[in-house]
């Protein structure tokens, strides 16, 4: 299986840390791919139309995007249990995994207004936009953080992924002072070795 991927992506990042969980990250070819929403390889385009990352081509030629289907696809394949099949438990781990999901996106945004965009372009409100979205969200994230707890499943591996991306771009926040408990979970969680592994330099 071929993986394009950037290794700064936190949805390049998810995938590999469920190839980890599940065992199956030796069969990951990673193709490592540079691109901007306004610039896509034709190599990623020819697979993915819409020229994202990360795109996951499965050995019979197939490609499969986005970074939550591709996660789905690797943990029923290979049976890695972190999506419950049922009940509360499976729409609360998805329900987790979309508001981190929603967070680097926000995040990924602030990054592209940043560094892409001609400075004598960018909008100030924009970026207050997208920070206010991943400041909502971790307020969301420390009141239900007392219950994570020690379980691993694809909504608490996405919440420890987005907290690190957030560090990467956004050190400048300090999210941990305002999210006391988050911070005590991150630090433990964070140690798991699909996490590790995968941290960008």
């Amino acid at each position: 299986m071929k993986l394009y991927h950037n290794p700064a992506s936190p949805f390049v990042r998810k995938v590999r840390v469920v190839a980890l969980e599940c065992g199956v990250a030796d069969q990951l070819q990673l193709e490592e791919i540079a691109l901007t929403p306004v610039s896509t390889p034709d190599t990623l385009q020819a697979d993915n139309p819409l020229g994202k990352i990360p795109s996951l081509v499965l050995d019979n030629g197939q490609c499969l995007y986005d970074s939550r289907v591709i996660c789905e696809y690797l943990d029923t394949e290979f049976k890695g249990g972190l999506i419950p099949a049922t009940g509360d438990a499976r729409w609360q781990a998805l329900r987790l995994q979309a508001t981190a999901d929603g967070f680097c996106d926000a995040a990924v945004l602030v990054r592209y207004e940043g560094f892409v965009r001609p400075e004598d372009k960018q909008w100030s409100g924009w970026i207050d936009g997208q920070l206010n979205k991943c400041r909502r969200a971790l307020d969301v994230l420390e009141s239900e953080s007392s219950t994570f707890g020690d379980r691993c499943d694809i909504g608490t591996l996405s919440v420890a992924i987005a907290l690190e991306y957030f560090d990467f771009r956004n050190a400048d926040e300090q999210w941990r002072k305002k999210a006391p408990s988050l911070a005590a979970w991150y630090e433990a969680f964070s140690q798991r070795k699909s996490l590790q592994q995968t941290k960008p330099a």
